[in-house]
């Protein structure tokens, strides 16, 4: 059976998985419907540039920015093998989104290694967060800014996991963070931008976070989690990769990377907590950290 170009162009389209494809120079010369869905940038914005030039920018969970180190592309078109990983690529709004990356060889008719393909898809918990929010919007438990849970729903939930730690023992840890020098962006960029600043730190929470756990705007730029089933020594885990993905993520104005970041308070819940006790607690730690440097956690 032959197919046509056109067919085999059509196929690629349709497919769920973002695909582009790259020559030697990693620079993009094509770019699937998909990948425009899933990382919010046109084919006109990216084909004829450098896949590392502000567009995907891949980073680990540690915030190390493959595109300068071991990059899964530049690590196929240069061995000649397939190669598969779990990054953190860039968003158009700012926001840091898991994926799976697969990377194959581009090869010519002698079997001559030519550039790249690589295929990438949502790793995400989405359809479960989309559910979560259509849930929230009845109940006007949602932060309309940021579509993240609200204050109210934040302390209904709380209140929740205290009780039942104390009926069924099962722990759960708090993660309280406040954006570093916000005012400073508000009052040099406007409030507008300002306000997808915090859109986009939402979506990383957002994008990053289990579906059984909740992630919310406390008020201002203040977020909450509520992390359950874990460690003191999980909750440090995943306090440090979001605070690392908040990190590495950026706005584009006028043609500025615009970056901010976030300090954080982590606690695990205990027993004789109050929702007043665990709230104090790990807003404690948050200015702990915010008076250490700024940028980092703090555990107690």
């Amino acid at each position: 059976m032959h197919l046509s170009s056109a067919s085999y162009l059509k196929i690629i389209e349709e497919l769920r998985d973002g695909l582009y494809i790259v020559d030697m120079n990693r620079r993009i010369v094509f770019w699937n419907h998909a990948a425009e869905r899933i990382s919010g940038y046109g084919a006109d914005e990216v084909v004829g540039k450098p896949c590392a030039d502000n567009i995907l920018c891949h980073v680990d969970d540690i915030g190390l920015n493959l595109c300068c180190s071991e990059c899964p592309l530049a690590t196929t078109i240069e061995s000649g093998t397939p190669h598969e990983a779990r990054v953190f690529l860039h968003h158009k709004n700012g926001h840091r989104l898991p994926v799976l990356v697969r990377v194959v060889p581009l090869t010519d008719d002698d079997g001559k290694v030519i550039g790249g393909v690589e295929m990438f898809s949502d790793d995400s918990f989405t359809a479960a967060n989309e559910m979560r929010l259509q849930e929230l919007e009845k109940l006007a438990l949602l932060d309309g800014l940021t579509q993240l849970a609200n204050r109210r729903y934040l302390d209904r939930e709380l209140e929740a996991r205290l009780e039942e730690l104390n009926r069924y023992d099962i722990p759960f840890g708090v993660l309280f963070m406040d954006l570093d020098d916000f005012k400073c962006i508000n009052d040099r960029y406007g409030h507008d931008t300002g306000d997808r600043v915090l859109q986009f730190v939402a979506g990383t929470l957002s994008a990053n976070s289990r579906p059984f756990d909740l992630y919310g705007r406390w008020g201002g730029e203040e977020f909450v989690g509520i992390v359950r089933n874990v460690t003191a020594a999980n909750l440090k885990h995943m306090g440090q990769r979001l605070r690392k993905l908040v990190e590495k993520s950026f706005l584009l104005v006028d043609d500025v990377h615009l970056r901010v970041t976030i300090s954080i308070g982590a606690t695990m819940a205990l027993k004789t907590d109050t929702l007043q006790t665990l709230l104090q607690r790990s807003d404690s730690l948050m200015y702990q950290s915010k008076t250490s440097g700024k940028n980092r956690l703090s555990i107690g």
